[in-house]
């Protein structure tokens, strides 16, 4: 079976949900391309404040099917590209989106499924979920940005365990380098990734977009350059409407309405 991907609400929020409990909400093209479809959807719905990525049942999600890559092996191999290539449309999309994406993982993240959570904002996992990079265990390389965010944020030594090894890395190790915000109970990480998300859904949206792409560009520019993204920035926020609310409301001491 494909999977599909569920979109549900809670407030302000989506909540996009991988199920494909049969195979451990392993990803397909179909839920690349729903995946896309629903943030084109979110972008434009001022209803909708941010995303939360869960998965249904005791996993996150398992990556590749095995399955259905054993069977792109008797195709042409642009149809493996073509499938990655939506995989990474996805990545793209999630990484370019204007409103905070959180990722609410349970159980296992492995494979592509640890490079869709390393693509969101913020990662709240629970304390017995694990990540892995398996793909060498199976001759394969890396997709989904996963050796991009890794060779960024963490030293070269454990990133060659975790990519060349397949080595395993648990949610409290992986909360020591600073890529989890959030290390909770078993079955309370989508609880918690919903409050995280209430917390951001409250701050003006055109200042944590503005955030998110200064983020995004940060590593690519110059100091200089980045300087006069920050100005750009922030001269258009002041003059936004929630710019004069959220001075207002500070100086008045009450809790801002943002729009």
């Amino acid at each position: 079976m494909a999977g599909a991907l569920k979109s549900t609400s809670d407030g302000a929020t989506m909540v996009l949900t991988l199920s494909n409990p049969d195979f451990r909400n392993a990803l397909s093209p179909e839920i690349y391309a729903a995946g896309v479809e629903a943030l084109n959807v979110a972008e434009t719905n001022p209803e909708i404040r941010s995303v939360v990525i869960t998965g249904e049942g005791a996993n996150f999600c398992a990556g590749g099917q095995l399955q259905r890559l054993q069977a792109n092996r008797e195709q042409a191999q642009d149809v493996q590209a073509q499938s990655i290539n939506g995989l990474h449309s996805w990545i793209d999309s999630i990484r370019t989106f204007p409103k905070p994406v959180i990722a609410a993982v349970e159980g296992a993240a492995a494979g592509a499924g640890f490079s869709l959570a390393l693509a969101c904002d913020f990662i709240v996992a629970a304390d017995n979920a694990v990540f892995v990079m398996a793909y060498s265990s199976v001759a394969l390389s890396p997709d989904g940005g996963g050796s991009w965010v890794l060779s960024r944020s963490l030293p070269r030594a454990l990133v060659s365990e975790l990519l060349m090894c397949g080595e395993r890395i648990g949610a409290a190790r992986l909360q020591a380098f600073g890529l989890l915000n959030r290390s909770v109970p078993a079955g309370d990480a989508l609880h918690e990734a919903l409050k995280l998300a209430d917390t951001l859904n409250a701050r003006a949206p055109n200042a944590l977009a503005s955030i998110k792409e200064l983020m995004n560009d940060a590593q690519a520019n110059t100091l200089g350059e980045q300087m006069d993204a920050e100005r750009a920035h922030f001269v258009r926020n002041l003059h936004h409407p929630n710019g004069g609310e959220g001075i207002a409301a500070f100086l008045e001491k009450r809790t801002p309405r943002y729009s």
